[in-house]
């Protein structure tokens, strides 16, 4: 941590809420000017500041998976280009083994310059519809190396002191079937980063480089001594847990295993995962950086979800992954799967191995993400098209003192993944909406329940769509876990009805081919439960199965509740003799 301060610490606030505000703006352009819905509806995207030392300031982690890869990239970019960046520069970057977590996410940054110095960083970071390569906008579960799943961009520039680099575009756009809307997508994060500028230029004309450097350095060692306080609250020792991906799309029977060992000593913290399973054939591979963000995010959410993200808060976590597992991959595996399916198993074994010390503060398990991505052509409107189907989100783990988030989304977004308007969705996709609505008993039962899942069911209103179906929790080693006695939650349950009357069981990490009137239904779980069931209030238990959450049966079985059919009033009598009997 610095030395004592000269700044008054009002002006440090100020300042660093004008930097946070900054990356909010950057992030709200991309949402007002994209033309994919993965931007504008989903928000999958993160936006940051960095310093001209490449140490994070601030970033808006809409997606947060996103957020703890971003300094690997800008040092790479820097790295790449040491002695030439230039004002009016803008590079690009999607190569998961130069800083990036997967290839559909790409960087696009902008060197600030200030009187002829470099002094800052302008970043944005998005999920595009199409980066090339053999799979379905991005996702290509037979991919057994990189080169199958994209174009590879290392750090490359856009603009050249402030020139359109027009060769370098066209390459791009000349290796993607979705050429407009990525080329209108690459704009957009181009035109965020521009008005990121606008603000620091704003922020150095207002106060001087010397000014921001004393308050970010303020910052840095604020955010540390926060978060080494919070660390110093677990008790000293080293925990281990372990959790399994379903598999990787290529040996589809068997699990791979991501294990760790955190050891806590006094107020610093280590993510050992030197005990998970080698690196894949498969895409479910994870790059150093992705894993970094999953260890970074999975103790936010435990000791601090309110702590200020950047250089400082960084400082007392220590992460060991040896190249070649599939917590860290050599090149060239493939790893498009890694932000969805190997960080949210790297997450849960985290918050399994934190809930042996500081169980209050854990969380039960969420529900994964399984769907498919789809691309093709939309005969209603004319035009090519690419969809994740973000509707289908599970529900939340529960924590002590509370039910799990209903219909949250998968863990590595913690709430910050959007569902897009239906009628949006029916506008742009070649979908009609059959069925959208949370499932009976999807939660596991906990004195505090987990949240909601969904059941999702759509019509294909075109032919000959591919589709690529991803993610996990379709097996009971991988559905939601229960803590302090809560059960876990259903895992999913998916389906692919065709109009010939066959009904396919959908896997995991596989490729099928949707048809004119084909129905896909998605059974989507929801959270852990936490605490005993028999714990949970018997008011609570009624008024969940009056809202449909719980089943007559359910109440009975998992809660120790006896329901009347004829009123759906509590049998009282009935319900005490259960629970007493079970104390007994």
């Amino acid at each position: 941590m610095g030395t004592e301060s000269k700044i008054n610490p009002i002006l440090v606030a100020v300042i660093g809420n004008r930097f946070d505000a900054i990356t909010k703006e950057i992030g709200e352009t991309m949402l007002r000017t994209s033309r994919s819905p993965i931007f504008s509806e989903a928000r999958d995207l993160v936006t940051a500041v960095f310093d001209k030392h490449c140490r994070l300031v601030a970033q808006t982690a809409y997606i947060p998976i996103l957020m703890g890869a971003l300094p690997f990239v800008v040092k790479a970019i820097a790295e790449h280009f040491q002695g030439d960046i230039h004002e009016g520069d803008v590079f690009i970057l999607n190569d998961p083994f130069s800083g990036n977590n997967h290839p559909p996410d790409i960087n696009v940054v902008k060197p600030v310059f200030w009187e002829g110095e470099l002094q800052f960083w302008s970043v944005s970071k998005g999920h595009h519809a199409d980066v090339g390569g053999g799979g379905v906008a991005g996702y290509n579960p037979n991919a057994k190396s990189i080169y199958e799943e994209c174009l590879r961009i290392p750090p490359t520039r856009l603009y050249h002191k402030g020139q359109y680099q027009k060769d370098v575009w066209n390459f791009i756009l000349n290796n993607v079937f979705l050429t407009f809307l990525v080329e209108g997508d690459l704009h957009c994060q181009v035109g965020a980063c521009k008005i990121g500028e606008r603000g620091l230029h704003g922020l150095l004309g207002k106060y001087g480089p010397d000014v921001l450097y004393d308050a970010i350095n303020e910052l840095f060692d604020a955010s540390e001594r926060q978060m080494r306080a919070q660390i110093a609250k677990i008790p000293d020792g080293t925990y281990y847990a372990e959790r399994y991906i379903d598999h990787d799309g290529i040996n589809k029977d068997k699990m791979i295993k991501v294990a760790v060992n955190i050891t806590v000593k006094g107020d610093d913290i280590t993510f050992d995962l030197s005990p998970s399973d080698p690196q894949t054939p498969g895409y479910v591979n994870s790059t150093l950086p992705n894993t970094s963000s999953a260890c970074y995010l999975s103790l936010v959410t435990a000791i601090n979800p309110e702590a200020r993200i950047n250089e400082g808060a960084m400082r007392p976590v220590n992460i060991i992954a040896p190249e070649g597992l599939v917590v860290n991959a050599k090149h060239p595996a493939p790893t498009t799967c890694c932000t969805i399916t190997t960080a949210a198993t790297i997450i849960e074994a985290n918050w399994l191995a934190l809930a042996q010390s500081i169980p209050m503060q854990a969380q039960a398990g969420w529900g994964r993400w399984c769907s498919p991505t789809t691309v093709g052509f939309n005969t209603r409107t004319g035009r090519p098209f690419a969809d994740i189907h973000f509707m289908c989100k599970g529900g939340g783990g529960a924590t002590y003192g509370y039910d799990g988030w209903d219909h949250i989304g998968v863990v590595v977004c913690s709430g910050g993944l959007r569902s897009p308007d239906p009628e949006l969705h029916e506008m742009v996709n070649p979908y009609f909406l059959l069925q959208y609505e949370y499932w009976p008993d999807s939660a596991g039962a906990g004195q505090w329940r987990g949240g909601m899942g969904v059941i999702y069911r759509w019509r294909v209103d075109a032919p000959n769509i591919p589709a690529a179906n991803f993610g996990g929790g379709l097996r009971d080693e991988t559905a939601p876990f229960g803590l302090a006695g809560g059960k876990p939650a259903p895992k999913h349950i998916l389906y692919l009805k065709k109009t010939s009357g066959e009904t396919i069981k959908v896997e995991a990490e596989t490729f099928y081919q949707f048809d004119l009137g084909d129905i896909f239904e998605i059974y989507q779980s929801g959270g852990g439960g936490f605490g005993n069931p028999y714990d949970r209030p018997v008011e609570k238990v009624h008024q969940d199965v009056l809202n449909g959450i719980v089943s007559v049966e359910k109440a009975l079985e998992d809660y120790g509740v006896v329901i009347k059919r004829d009123n759906f009033e509590v049998d009282v009598e009935a319900t005490e003799r259960i629970r007493n009997k079970s104390m007994a």
